[in-house]
Parts: structure tokens; sequence; C-alpha cells
């Protein structure tokens, strides 16, 4: 089948203070060394790339003592036009919300910003696909948040419970490929969920252990390309067999963070 990208839009944090300072996912040791200048190269070419695909990028200062502030991904949701800014489970995240306040209500055109009442982390746990949300929960987001996200963005919401500490956000288990298809790693979620994945999307793609394992479900797609971790061979080559165009990356040192591609990318929705 002919697949059609779709220009897209999308705010960016350059990692200007990565570092692994603290532990609050399985993935971080602050005992391991970094590197902040390989960490902004990686996420320079990614940037580079969005730019070179046609889409629209923004840049969010970077604040100190924020580390993880280049997973903009946590940021918010923003959805036709309204913004609902993250409210972080973790204290050592919690100042970033600010940053996203300030950045939307200066930019201006949007229909409304506010923070949200219920811990949510924006669309680590959010994904649009569709017209409706694919909501996580079980490690960040607290499930009375998707009641508010459904009453604020006038969309449904559908729950997915996950399971595996690894996988503590959805867009680390999950990625949406285009409007009705997704890609998904089966163990990441409660049964139940996996029960509402297979009835939704009976033709996804699953991801292997090792797969999963790469971050190459932290993928960002523009309906062709498929922008995921370079690591992630076995998703590639079944991308490919869809008619995509998988395009891998290296963020092997933002991966210490427990991030990847979709963390360091924010979409916004215009109206």
């Amino acid at each position: 089948m002919l697949r059609t990208a779709t220009p897209r839009h999308y705010l960016m944090v350059r990692p200007t203070y990565f570092d692994v300072e603290y532990s609050i996912n399985p993935w971080m040791d602050p005992g391991k060394p970094t590197s902040t200048e390989l960490a902004i190269a990686q996420w320079g070419w990614l940037h580079d790339l969005y730019a070179d695909l046609g889409h629209r990028v923004e840049l969010l200062d970077p604040r100190p003592g924020l580390p993880d502030m280049v997973f903009a991904a946590n940021g918010a949701t923003v959805l036709d036009g309204r913004v609902l800014v993250a409210r972080f489970r973790y204290t050592q995240r919690t100042a970033e919300a600010a940053a996203y306040l300030d950045w939307f209500a200066a930019r201006g055109g949007y229909a409304e910003v506010r923070q949200a009442q219920w811990v949510n982390e924006g669309e680590g746990d959010y994904l649009v696909a569709g017209g409706r949300l694919l909501a996580g929960t079980g490690f960040r987001t607290n499930p009375r948040a998707h009641d508010e996200s459904a009453a604020y963005f006038g969309v449904p919401v559908t729950g997915l419970t996950l399971v595996d500490p690894r996988y503590y956000h959805l867009d680390t288990a999950l990625a949406v490929l285009d409007a009705d298809e997704v890609m998904y790693y089966p163990p990441a979620f409660a049964p139940e969920s996996l029960e509402v994945l297979r009835s939704l999307y009976p033709d996804a793609i699953t991801a292997s252990d090792e797969d999963a394992a790469a971050f190459g479900l932290n993928a960002v797609s523009d309906g062709r390309h498929v922008v995921l971790p370079q690591a992630a061979t076995g998703l590639i080559a079944q991308l490919r067999e869809r008619d995509f165009e998988p395009i891998g990356a290296d963020v092997s040192e933002l991966l210490k963070a427990g991030g990847s591609v979709k963390c360091c990318t924010l979409e916004l929705r215009h109206a």
C-alpha cells in the first residue's frame, strides 16, 4: 500500500543539562558515566532529521537542574489546540511543568492551557490514535487522570494498564503508526488491557523481548516514516513489510535515562 507522510509540528528540548543523577525507572543507574556531549549530538541528529522530513520543530529552552527535561513528550498533551500540561509523579521532575506552562502561555495560539489536576506525564502515557486517546497507567499516571483528559479534550479515552516496571510509560510499550495501526509489546500489559488491544488492533505489529528492551516502541511515525532506535532490527523488518519506511536512530546515551525517540518529541496538534 502507498503510505503518505503528514507534516507534523513538534516541540523538543535540547539536552544541555542531561545526566543521570537519580533513579526513577529501572534503566537509570547514577553510578554509570554519561556524556552530555554525546546526548546533545544524538538529539541534534534527531532534530535535524525531523526538519529534513518536512516537519516543523520548535524548541523550549532547557533549565538547569532538570536533567530529564530533554524528554519533552512527558511535558504535556496537545490535542485540537488544547494543552494539558503534565503533573509529574516524582519530585525530581515536578519543576518541568512550570517551563511548559510558561512556554505555551507565551507562545499563544492555543484555545486553553492548564496543568492537569491528577498526576499524568503527558504523551508518555497519552497517545493519540485516530479519534481516541490510548492512556497508560500502572506506574506514573493516575487512573483518575483518564477521566480528566476525556472531559478536557472531549474524546474517548481507552485506559491500558502497564505491569512491567521496565515499560513504565505507555510510549515505551506501544507506538501509534497511523490512525488505526499500532505496534506494541504484549507482556507489558495487564491481561484485560491486552484483550482490549487485540480487539482494537487485531493486525498490530508485536515486538519481541529484544526489540522492546531496545526501546523500539518508543518511536515516532508521520504515517510513512517511522523513526525508532536502530537496534530494534525485528521491528524495522516488520515495518518494511507493512510498507512503512523505518529510520534507525542511535539514541544510546539517552537510553541511559530510560528515554528514546518518542520521549524527546512532543507533538503539537492544533485545532
